[in-house]
């Protein structure tokens, strides 16, 4: 059992729990608002887009690569998308949005997928090349401005209440809308991809030692190709997700969010390295990062300091992963020794 538990501890997710859990102790002391139904409703809603995205940035690191062109490619898909349905006149349901955003985010995510995967070129370079490219083709090839109006099917789904929670207290009412659905599902199916798949077992080989991988039967550039392309998919939801929970389509709002998913992402025990993380840690990490940006008021701190506090989170963090991962190396020399 001591080991047990021992094993345990040398993750972070235990430790984002328990941090999370305390802010939310002093939260509720400072304010008694945070365990309140409408507030936790809150959270949820606001995790979906970054919780969406921080699965796509999941699936980069662990990979042994990174993306910071999701926002972009995200952007892009939903506005085209969106767009296009305007100019159709469609009032069907949100199904087809999601189905052309898909799409588009496939070929996208393909193109990056190429030059990492089969051309074998740095993951960071290609992604932030491919993000002003995205942006570019948005911009000057859609000349994009803002849709104030979006499709009726996607407005329907934007503001069906999945889960309705009134706060007893100040007679606010808040919802969970049904993207929380998509969030849910695509946790389940990214969670059954690497847990029970050959191909998910590959991803994580990967981001360990491609060599290693190959050698052992992977085919390593395909499988690259395949994950940035799944990458593009998920972002390209979350975009649409986004336009149905504002109501209004803006090109920009989710450029820059890049940042703060990946912190939240290693926040959670992932390795920059790749190989070693957890989807639970990744959203884990980035929940914690969501709290501390959404639960300044109920502090009294001005939003003004939410960058500071989001910071220092990640700075911690950060520093409880490096920790864990000296302890996890040195207990495994200490084993090697010995065994010898």
């Amino acid at each position: 059992m001591s080991k047990r538990i021992r094993k345990v501890f040398r993750s972070n997710e235990p430790y984002i729990f328990i941090i999370i859990i305390a802010l939310g102790i002093i939260i509720q002391i400072r304010s008694g608002q945070f365990f309140t139904g409408n507030n936790i409703v809150d959270l949820l809603s606001a995790m979906i887009v970054p919780g969406l995205f921080a699965i796509a940035e999941f699936l980069a690191l662990i990979s042994g690569g990174i993306d910071v062109s999701f926002p972009a490619l995200a952007s892009l898909s939903a506005y085209a998308t969106t767009k296009l349905l305007l100019d159709m006149g469609y009032e069907g349901n949100v199904l087809l949005a999601f189905v052309i955003a898909i799409a588009i985010g496939a070929v996208l995510g393909a193109f990056n997928g190429f030059f990492i995967g089969y051309l074998n070129l740095n993951a960071m370079i290609v992604t932030l090349g491919s993000a002003s490219i995205f942006q570019g083709i948005m911009q000057g090839t859609l000349r994009a401005n803002q849709l104030s109006v979006i499709p009726p099917g996607m407005k329907e789904f934007g503001t069906a209440a999945f889960i309705t929670a009134t706060n007893k207290i100040n007679g606010l009412t808040s919802i969970l809308p049904y993207t929380f659905v998509i969030l849910v599902v695509v946790c389940i199916a990214v969670f059954f991809l690497l847990r029970y798949t050959i191909f998910g077992r590959g991803i994580y080989a990967i981001g360990g030692n491609a060599q290693s991988a190959h050698t052992a039967g992977f085919h390593v550039k395909r499988t690259k190709f395949v994950i940035y392309i799944i990458i593009g998919m998920i972002a390209s939801a979350s975009g649409i997700c986004r336009v149905c929970m504002m109501q209004q389509c803006h090109p920009t709002n989710m450029l820059g969010m890049e940042m703060n998913i990946i912190a939240g992402v290693v926040l959670g025990g992932v390795a920059l390295t790749g190989g070693a993380g957890t989807l639970t840690g990744c959203m884990l990490g980035t929940f914690l990062i969501i709290l501390v940006q959404n639960s300044m008021i109920l502090l009294g701190i001005p939003t003004t300091w939410s960058d500071v506090f989001v910071g220092l989170v990640i700075v911690i963090g950060v520093s409880l992963t490096a920790l864990q991962s000296t302890r996890s190396s040195k207990g495994k020399k200490s084993v090697s020794k010995g065994e010898a």
